[in-house]
């Protein structure tokens, strides 16, 4: 008997993204009419049916057919440099589990550049369920020469249904601006000191001794003030009511109060950093997305909980500014009305932030993970609108040398040298850092490198020429630093040494804490 290959495919419109303005969605699916969908490559076109209704594939078990697939060539002009979420709705019936995660059930995005192909998705393997929805999130490089979108089976057997594809745009890259080369504004910063040198903290592990030392004896001159509810990316507020939430944050203000005097005699500024926000987040295979982009509730009890903490702090002397959210992350986001994305969420809450609080810096980071490309796709905020705003990226690039070991990825990476593929050096973390330098430049802002570490067991003392190159690119741009993190977990202690099964402080300063030590000494109070 023949092998049978049965494809229907629902009708897409393909929508200009500007028309009136920026559209938001650029392809979509009918579920309903008459017409035909037009444009699609069948792989198998002697057994499919293209109907308005849907798509189907289905490869019997004992067939010698493997893959099954329909593309269609997407608009690539109107998808240069933005960020899209993919999102459709599948079931499934017998897929056999796919020799590869990649493999299977498949609805790909497949961008061509000068650098090669990237095949775009969320992995779902094989096996039977009812509709539920597979998305993800990509992002388009502004140098893009074609881009496909793909829905099948590969390298298995089975049948898999499709309905309900969206393909929305979330963002765009910010707009180039061009800063007049005589304007002598000054940049705003938040403080009146030359520059601002410290790192973070974890307040379940900074108490009097410990800034005595910190600000005391190695003079450093600022904290991030982690709020973090036992552990990162997850923890209890995942589970935890607004209620409960709230409770939590005001024992954590508590103990801030008690320190603030500290930190004035030692001339300790605070940046406030909402490490756990309302809801927590998502498991790590959900990407540790954060609930509250999922649960309006949680959104609200966010910008609550930055006007209660704008209203305790904006006559404290000692902090410095409110670092809003440490590294949102918003996932496959489900679009539905009362829902913000980070942008629109930030702007809301520094908003409500500035009815309480005119002056205090206001920290941004952007999404996702704060790390340095994210900014590239957050427009500032209007000086007019939202005064006196940083912006903040958090630096671990290249990242399976500086996590090294960390969840038991893989070790022996060593710093200057080869790290997936590329040979990493000081004029390489340059180039990382590209994007908030330029960030900088073409909006008059400051920036605030606010976590930045390599694991104490890298190889060799790579650990130390690692930070060393770090710093000397923040200092030579100008910018505040801190790094991740004083007396936290140990693995990125500088006051403990190279040997992973060694859990207690180093009998002698290690490089890395005389390193830090070294800048810390040029510190103004």
């Amino acid at each position: 008997m023949k092998n049978t290959v049965i494809l229907f495919f629902a009708l897409f419109t393909v929508c200009p993204l500007f028309a009136d303005g920026l559209s938001d969605v650029v392809l979509k699916e009918f579920t309903g009419g008459e017409k035909l969908p037009v444009g699609w490559n069948v792989s198998l076109p002697q057994a499919a049916a293209v109907k308005p209704d849907g798509v189907k594939v289905e490869l019997p078990a004992n067939g010698k057919d493997r893959h099954a697939s329909v593309t269609k060539t997407l608009p690539v002009e109107q998808l240069r440099g933005t960020r899209l979420r993919v999102a459709v709705q599948a079931k499934a019936e017998n897929v056999a589990e796919p020799p590869k995660p990649y493999n299977g059930i498949k609805a790909m995005l497949v961008l061509d550049t000068p650098g090669g192909k990237q095949w775009l998705q969320q992995n779902v393997g094989g096996g039977t369920f009812g509709w539920k929805e597979i998305a993800f999130n990509a992002a388009v490089p502004a140098d893009t020469t074609a881009a496909t979108f793909l829905l099948g089976l590969e390298d298995t057997t089975g049948k898999v249904e499709f309905q309900s594809l969206t393909i929305t745009v979330i963002a765009k890259k910010r707009s180039k601006v061009v800063r007049s080369e005589t304007s002598h504004q000054p940049i705003y910063r938040g403080h009146h000191l030359s520059r601002l040198r410290g790192a973070m903290i974890s307040p379940d592990n900074f108490g009097k001794k410990d800034i005595e030392v910190f600000g005391g004896q190695w003079k450093a001159n600022h904290v991030r003030w982690q709020l973090i509810w036992s552990g990162f990316p997850n923890g209890p507020a995942d589970t935890a009511t607004v209620e409960e939430y709230n409770v939590w944050l005001e024992k954590q203000c508590k103990h801030l109060d008690e320190m603030l005097p500290l930190c004035k005699q030692y001339g300790v500024y605070v940046c406030l950093d909402l490490h756990t926000p309302p809801g927590g987040r998502l498991p790590r295979n959900k990407d540790s997305a954060m609930r509250m982009f999922y649960d309006e509730k949680f959104q609200d009890a966010f910008v609550a909980a930055w006007e209660k903490l704008a209203k305790r702090y904006k006559d404290a002397e000692m902090v410095w500014s409110y670092d809003i959210l440490n590294e949102p992350v918003e996932g496959n986001m489900p679009e539905q009305d009362g829902l913000l994305h980070w942008r629109d969420l930030a702007l809301k809450t520094s908003k409500a932030i500035r009815r309480v609080d005119p002056v205090k810096a206001i920290v941004i980071e952007g999404e996702p993970w704060g790390g340095p490309d994210a900014l590239e796709w957050f427009e500032p905020f209007d000086p007019k609108e939202v005064p006196n705003v940083i912006y903040s990226a958090h630096c671990y690039v290249p990242h399976p040398f500086t996590h090294q070991g960390v969840y038991d990825s893989p070790t022996g990476l060593k710093y200057p040298g080869e790290i997936g593929g590329k040979y990493w050096d000081k004029n390489e973390l340059r180039k990382a850092l590209r994007v908030p330098a330029e960030f900088a430049k073409d909006y008059g802002v400051s920036i605030y490198i606010g976590e930045f570490s390599a694991i104490r067991w890298s190889p060799d003392g790579s650990a130390y020429r690692y930070l060393k190159d770090c710093i000397d690119i923040f200092e030579e741009q100008g910018w505040d630093w801190a790094y991740h993190a004083f007396r936290e977990w140990d693995g990125w202690s500088v006051e403990h040494g190279s040997d992973p099964k060694d859990h207690k402080p180093a009998a002698e300063p290690t490089d890395r804490e005389l390193l830090l030590r070294s800048w810390f000494e040029k510190n103004e109070r």
